[in-house]
């Protein structure tokens, strides 16, 4: 069975779209756990009414939560995940560490310039559902304005500024920093260059892992 992989990125450092062409083409299981809360509440568990009830309330959902939720969605002896988005700091990163357990996995690190992550962000348009993302410099559409395969018009994100893009990545690199050396301690942690064509990060990271 292919190990498991944590996708460590600034948001917009292409995780989504890595995370989307691995589960296509090498049948790994994506773990998005905004998704999975969602599906809990809809599926109204007893756990998706304590989730349901946190965030009525305005509330963050808590680590043990979380750690129910993945306890409860997770198939480790049949199923290879791609964890994106989770772990956060290094308190989850521990937690996850003890749901993995003996399960192998690497931890992917998609690294990227502040300047160059701010030029990417700006720059993404998308379509309103989020599936479908392009980049004005990069990966335009061939109508202005308007996505290939759907024909409907694209938006850009309200938190595509620079001037939020610019704090995000200070958040993320005041809490991810401890994260990455937690991961590169264990000799789990491995890099690429998200400053590079989709296809390439894709060949690199396919390079790094056991499959």
């Amino acid at each position: 069975m292919k190990e498991n992989l944590i996708f460590l990125g600034a948001p917009g450092s292409g995780k989504g779209t890595q995370s989307a062409k691995l589960v296509e083409a090498n049948g790994y299981e994506h773990v998005s756990t905004g998704n999975l809360l969602r599906a809990e509440i809809q599926k109204e568990t007893e756990l998706g009414k304590k989730v349901k009830e946190v965030m009525a309330n305005g509330q963050l959902v808590s680590d043990e939560l979380v750690v129910e939720l993945l306890k409860a969605n997770l198939e480790l002896k049949s199923t290879s995940y791609i964890f994106d988005g989770y772990p956060r700091n290094i308190k989850q990163a521990k937690t996850l560490e003890g749901i993995l357990n003996d399960y192998p996995y690497t931890a992917v690190y998609f690294k990227i310039d502040t300047e160059k992550m701010v030029e990417r962000l700006t720059n993404r348009r998308m379509t309103k559902d989020g599936k479908h993302i392009y980049n004005l410099k990069t990966n335009p559409p061939k109508q202005e304005g308007i996505c290939d395969v759907t024909g409907e018009k694209l938006i850009q994100r309200k938190d595509d500024t620079e001037e939020v893009v610019r704090s995000r990545m200070e958040v993320f690199n005041s809490t991810m920093g401890e994260v990455v050396d937690y991961y590169s301690s264990k000799n789990k942690l491995v890099e690429v260059d998200a400053d590079q064509p989709m296809q390439q990060v894709y060949d690199a990271i396919i390079k790094k892992i056991k499959q």
